[in-house]
């Protein structure tokens, strides 16, 4: 196990921006009401969520301009997913309706002073600097009556550009912000048309009429907060798990868990360590949550194109005691029986539970949450200048409560070993504790070294 250290010395860059601009559809758009999903609705995704994309410099891009070519594409791009354009209004009671309005998206055209080159390894979450590469512009960040997306693309002095974005999550979830992103990036590349059509049918996600509760949602289960953090006090570790870290930890596992997914072993092992690091009281329940993508759990299963939220948290949920004393397998146990609850009827009862206790909120307390971006398609988003060296989150926490949030992301290191990049934020008292408690899944004399990723990165105006 190794974890990514950052530059050695400080890095700092002024960035330069324009003034921040609307961009909006080439041709004229409906102008309709559309409402979203019941599971678009729901308390936990009425935030802004930030991305972010770095891309290398292209010889073969000589002279081309990003900024030029990525705003031309979006506005045609949002000729196609004209909702983008629009704006939500508050409807009755606290549903959300989309006004398409034609509006359009916010966009900053910005140049830094810096190469791609100096960003290091750093370039995962958290993305330092983020209020450069991606400005606030003020009063843009609200649910109602805003622009939906934020966008500034920054030219580095090496040729390379950032493309960073932020959204409001009500309107769709990761996969559906790639899909559209996606679609830019062929309009840039000259296509005409995207290839994959947008679908709206967000009726599709609705709550049953009359709504049923036929299953248990630990989600939102009421637990007291017996150990809380200050914000301050969470500091941010990455740590790279390539093949001879996965293959490391599953030595550990029985015969018939081996053959597991990466993601579920790596967040079997991450929410055992840092439960152990944590060292809450053995009787205290804790549970991991994440998100599971719903779209192939229904009957018949949602349309290609559907972008819209359509993701729901699993949850497992023990006491302390058995997490932290069981062997590694008993967690694994616990993540895999936790997607496996996710059925059709499952989903059908997290919605309708979700419109009969409005203002519901996922209750993050004593609880492990990674969010999975390795195979949304940030990375194979393409405006002319090849994939990205790296696309994804900025940040780690979703919402406004960060615990124990994690982030899992697709990441080359410095040797070239493609792998994953597991960035997560604990209290700084229990960091060393974490560190040991990896080692023990780690091969021997492949301990963990480096140093805790910092903010390395300084910027000014």
């Amino acid at each position: 196990m190794s974890i990514i250290a950052p530059s050695p010395t400080s890095l700092a860059f002024t960035v330069r921006r324009c003034e921040p601009e609307l961009v909006a559809p080439t041709k004229p758009t409906p102008h309709e009401f559309k409402q979203l999903s019941d599971l678009d609705d729901q308390e936990c995704f009425r935030f802004q969520i930030q991305l972010i994309q770095f891309y290398r410099c292209d010889p073969s891009m000589h002279g081309k301009d990003p900024v030029k070519i990525i705003r031309e594409a979006l506005a045609q791009a949002l000729v196609f997913y004209y909702p983008y354009a629009g704006r939500l209004r508050k409807g009755p009671g606290r549903k959300l309706i989309l006004e398409c309005t034609g509006e359009g998206v916010i966009f900053i055209e910005a140049d830094a002073d810096v190469t791609l080159e100096q960003f290091g390894d750093i370039i995962h979450p958290p993305i330092p600097c983020m209020d450069q590469l991606l400005y606030d512009v003020p009063g843009s960040g609200e649910i109602l009556d805003c622009p939906l997306l934020l966008i500034q693309v920054t030219r580095l002095r090496c040729g390379g550009f950032i493309f960073a974005y932020r959204l409001n999550h009500t309107m769709s979830d990761a996969i559906g912000i790639a899909q559209f992103i996606g679609a830019v990036g062929e309009m840039a590349r000259g296509e005409c048309a995207p290839s994959i059509p947008q679908v709206w049918q967000r009726d599709l996600l609705n709550a049953g009429n009359p709504p049923r509760v036929t299953c248990t949602h630990h989600q939102f289960d009421e637990l007291p907060d017996t150990k809380d953090y200050p914000l301050e006090d969470m500091v941010p570790c990455s740590l790279f798990f390539g093949s001879i870290e996965v293959n490391a930890i599953r030595k550990h596992l029985p015969s018939h868990l081996k053959k597991c997914s990466t993601f579920d072993i790596i967040t079997a092992c991450i929410w055992r360590c840092s439960t152990r690091a944590l060292r809450p009281d053995l009787e205290t329940q804790v549970r991991v949550m994440f998100a599971v993508n719903v779209r192939g759990k229904l009957s018949p299963t949602l349309p290609t194109g559907y972008f819209g939220n359509a993701i729901l948290a699993a949850v497992a949920t023990t006491t302390a005691r058995k997490l932290c004393e069981n062997p590694l397998g008993y967690a694994l146990e616990l993540v895999k029986m936790a997607k496996a609850n996710v059925t059709m009827e499952y989903v059908h009862s997290y919605t309708d539970l979700v419109v009969i206790k409005d203002k519901l909120d996922l209750n993050r307390v004593q609880c492990y949450l990674p969010t999975n971006s390795t195979r949304v398609g940030f990375e194979e988003v393409d405006f002319g200048w090849g994939k990205p060296a790296y696309g994804g989150p900025a940040n780690l926490w979703t919402g406004p409560n960060p615990k124990l949030a994690s982030s899992y992301t697709s990441f080359s290191n410095g040797k070239g070993e493609k792998g994953i990049v597991v960035s997560i934020l604990l209290p700084n008292v229990a960091h060393e504790i974490f560190k040991k408690e990896l080692e023990e899944y780690t091969l021997k004399g492949h301990a963990i070294g480096g140093q805790y990723l910092s903010t390395p990165i300084k910027s000014s105006m």
